[in-house]
Parts: C-alpha cells; sequence; structure tokens
C-alpha cells in the first residue's frame, strides 16, 4: 500500500540527508509507528509521503502509483493527515471544518453533511451538540477528535498522523488513542503514526520502525523490538517504559515502607 525505495531527503545548507537511504513498505490495513528522537527525520518521512516536501531521489509508491507522477494537490485530498497542531479553522464552524476536503472535492451538499455527522459520531461528539461550535469553544481533546474526523471525512485508504495527542493531557490522550485504534481497525484503514513516545507506540502499532540521524536503525513488531533489539539505541528507547515502571513500583513500595513505619 505504502512503499519507499532508497529515499534521501536534504535540506539546503545541510551537509547532512534528513533522510538517508530509507526504505520500507506499510500493507493495507497496517498500522506503523515511526518512532525516534526530534531531528531524526521521521517528520520529513511523513512529508515525503504526501509530497509536502519533495525528496533528493528515490521511489515512493501509495497504492499502486509512484507519488512524483500525481498532481501533489490530488493526492493530499486522498491521504488524511493529522497532526499535533491540529491544524483546524479558527472562524470555520466543526462542520466546514470538517467538511473542507469534501467541498474541495466537489461534493454535493446532503452527501457533505451526512458524511460530517457520520465523522463526528465517529469521533464521539454528537453532532446536535457541536457541528455548529468554533474551535475557541472546544477542548483540546475535542479539537482533536475534529482534527480526526476532517482526516477521515473524504474515505482515505491512508492516513499520516504526526505527533496526532502529543498535546494533549494523559487522560485525554490515552482515550483518544484506544479510540483511533479502534477506528483504525474498524475501517481497515493504512496509518503511519510519528511519535516520540515509546508506550504510545508499543500499545497502537502493527510494526514500529525505529529511526536515528536519517536512518531506519530497525523495523519490527513489538515484540520484536523488545525481545531482539538489533541496535544499542532500539534496545534504550524501547526499555524506557519498563524503566518507568520500575521506578512506578518502586515507589510505591517505599510509600508503602514509609506508612507501615508510620503505624507501627
Amino acid at each position: 500500500m505504502i512503499e519507499l525505495e532508497s529515499v534521501y531527503k536534504s535540506y539546503p545548507g545541510s551537509e547532512s540527508y534528513a533522510v538517508d537511504n530509507v526504505s520500507f513498505t506499510v500493507e493495507r490495513g497496517e498500522f506503523l509507528g515511526l518512532i525516534g528522537e526530534s531531528g531524526c527525520g521521521k517528520t520529513t518521512t511523513l512529508k515525503l509521503i504526501n509530497r509536502l516536501v519533495e525528496s533528493n531521489s528515490g521511489t515512493i509508491v501509495v497504492g499502486g502509483d509512484d507519488v512524483q507522477k500525481r498532481d501533489p494537490v490530488e493526492l493530499r485530498r486522498n491521504i488524511g493527515y493529522v497532526f499535533q497542531g491540529i491544524g483546524l479553522f479558527p472562524h470555520y464552524s466543526v462542520e466546514k471544518n470538517v467538511a473542507a476536503v469534501p467541498d474541495l472535492l466537489g461534493w454535493d451538499t446532503e452527501r457533505t453533511q451526512r458524511r460530517v455527522c457520520e465523522m463526528l459520531s465517529l469521533v464521539g461528539l454528537a453532532p446536535d451538540v457541536y457541528r455548529h461550535r468554533r474551535p475557541s469553544e472546544l477542548s483540546g481533546g475535542q479539537q482533536q477528535r475534529v482534527g480526526v474526523a476532517r482526516a477521515l471525512v473524504a474515505e482515505p485508504e491512508v492516513v499520516l498522523m504526526d505527533e496526532p495527542f502529543g498535546a494533549l493531557d494523559p487522560i485525554t490522550r490515552a482515550e483518544l488513542q484506544e479510540e483511533f485504534g479502534r477506528i483504525q481497525r474498524d475501517l481497515g484503514l493504512t496509518v503511519i503514526m510519528v511519535t516520540h513516545d515509546m508506550t504510545e507506540v508499543l500499545l497502537m502499532a502493527d510494526r514500529i520502525a525505529v529511526m536515528k540521524e536519517g536512518r531506519i536503525l530497525q523495523i519490527g513488531t513489538p515484540r520484536e523490538l523488545l525481545t531482539e533489539p538489533a541496535h544499542d539505541y532500539v534496545r534504550e528507547i524501547v526499555e524506557m517504559p519498563k524503566r518507568r515502571a520500575d521506578r512506578l513500583e518502586e515507589l510505591m513500595q517505599r510509600e508503602t515502607q514509609d506508612d507501615c513505619g508510620k503505624n507501627s
């Protein structure tokens, strides 16, 4: 469904590649997590797929078509895109924000309104309650739900996500992670999600690609990365959630011991 073959990307003034000989395939209906530290090239890789930036060389295929042979505007209209900044039009209603792509595609009003209501319901926002509100009248979690609805409204088979839940509080973030996972499975979406949160990607993705300095160090299932890390950096990053859990357990044990000491 998505295939990158020997893709390179450098920016003017840089002596190194932001994306350095990257190759991977994402099958139809698969959820790939792309993880690495800031500046490793993961967001650039995502933007190469829908031609928000152009590669120096290599081949990128989406749905059997070389993206370089597609009109970039048409390409983007057929790929859902969700990002951390949400990017809602502040002076548009929720309904008009979600309807932006169908309007560009020339859908008739009845079809657009019906689809907008379906998408708002899908992401847990009652259409009668929310469709006429402005983004400023929504919480951060509600705004991100609208962003997901907008990305899915034109029935894309591919969805690209760049730190989609990074700006949310932990409770809302966990809720949206679970809900989007359900939506992805129910609709059979092909998803690539960029994140720096290893716990998030371990719980959500079918496979994980670990990037460092523009290169893919390892691609595998969560289990493969946890049990067979192919690089010291991969081992370090996948062990981070476990180290945090161990610290929490140690803290709980210490608090329990302190309480017992006070009561003795």
